[in-house]
């Protein structure tokens, strides 16, 4: 068995490979499929290579199998990976030595490898949020032009401002000049659409989709975030892991005697956190049935720590409940809120 240490970069990669004589070998590969083959592919010997989670690190680890070798995705926030590296140089040939020791020595925490299906609904939902960032940056600027002429523009929903714009009386050099504006705007509200309705096609073809939205606040956007990034509900064995996962716990510096807790650890996905905290914001605003219970925690929280704390709190809360109807195939409800919620006030 050959080990290699692969650290990874856009155009080159680093590789570092202890052969089954001990011998080292150290290369700098152009980080390209044609090249990868080329070396990889003339191995006599079984070959395991240790890659750290990146964004290209998927693609490379799927090159890698196609040719034959044993691929290991690390997750990066393992520190014993990196423990025969110097912590006061780092170089590309350091990294990849010690990802090559590493891969021997079986130092490693391998990371999740999320499915196809899940891949396709996270770069869909990545591409609707920077069409969404897009446009909240247009409507901004649109304002801020108006502003500087004595005008204003109400808020309204985003999809609407472009046909205001059109239907305001506004100096005719104005108008000239928001006008490719506004065009990118119409476009930008199509595109939205488009991926809005594919995103619907996509929770209603998932069962669990399906389910995760019938908790008040949570929709298609939600419910189909919270299943890509999860992927799979059997990696997690209490809803607790979840939330570490999603970076919803806070930090902690305790010692002996002294236990200090902080902020939020804000690991894992930022935009589900988001997500979460907007959904729990709803929640906390509903009048469905079967909200009371949390509603009331809720307060009860906002009332000692403040609401912004309580809303925080609340959407950690629904991680957990989400983490649970997917895990027991349940609806909410009742049932399930009394049997895993735990409520106290």
């Amino acid at each position: 068995m050959e080990y290699v240490g692969f650290d990874l970069g856009k155009v080159n990669s680093q590789i570092c490979l202890i052969t089954e004589d001990g011998e080292l070998v150290e290369k700098r590969l152009k980080t390209e499929r044609e090249t990868l083959a080329q070396f990889f592919g003339r191995r006599s010997e079984k070959v395991c290579v240790l890659i750290e989670a990146s964004t290209e690190s998927e693609w490379v680890a799927r090159c890698l199998e196609e040719i034959g070798c044993q691929v290991i995705v690390a997750d990066p926030n393992f520190a014993p990976m990196y423990a025969t590296r110097s912590k006061k140089v780092k170089t590309d040939r350091r990294d990849a030595r010690a990802l090559c020791e590493a891969c021997r020595l079986g130092a490693y925490r391998a990371a999740h490898r999320i499915s196809d299906e899940a891949r396709a609904t996270k770069n869909l939902l990545a591409v609707r949020e920077q069409l969404v960032l897009t446009r909240s940056r247009y409507i901004s600027f649109a304002k801020s032009l108006l502003r500087g002429e004595g005008l204003r523009l109400n808020s309204s929903d985003a999809d609407r401002l472009s046909r205001k714009l059109e239907a305001m009386e506004l100096p005719a050099v104005l108008r000239q000049t928001l006008i490719p504006l506004i065009e990118a705007m119409k476009t930008l509200n199509e595109q939205i659409e488009i991926t809005d309705k594919e995103l619907e096609r996509l929770a209603a073809d998932n069962e669990t989709v399906r389910r995760l939205r019938t908790v008040p606040g949570v929709g298609a956007v939600t419910a189909a975030s919270f299943v890509a990034i999860i992927d799979q509900v059997e990696r997690f064995d209490t809803a607790k892991q979840v939330r570490m996962y999603l970076g919803l716990v806070p930090s902690e510096n305790s010692s002996g005697e002294r236990q200090q807790r902080g902020r939020l650890t804000k690991t894992g996905n930022k935009r589900l956190r988001y997500l979460l905290v907007e959904a729990a914001w709803s929640l906390l605003r509903s009048q469905k049935p079967g909200t009371g219970k949390l509603q009331k925690w809720t307060q009860a929280i906002a009332g000692r720590r403040g609401k912004q704390i309580a809303v925080v709190a609340l959407a950690r809360k629904l991680a957990g409940i989400l983490y649970a109807m997917w895990r027991d195939g349940t609806e909410f409800g009742a049932v399930i809120q009394e049997r895993t919620l735990g409520l106290r006030t």
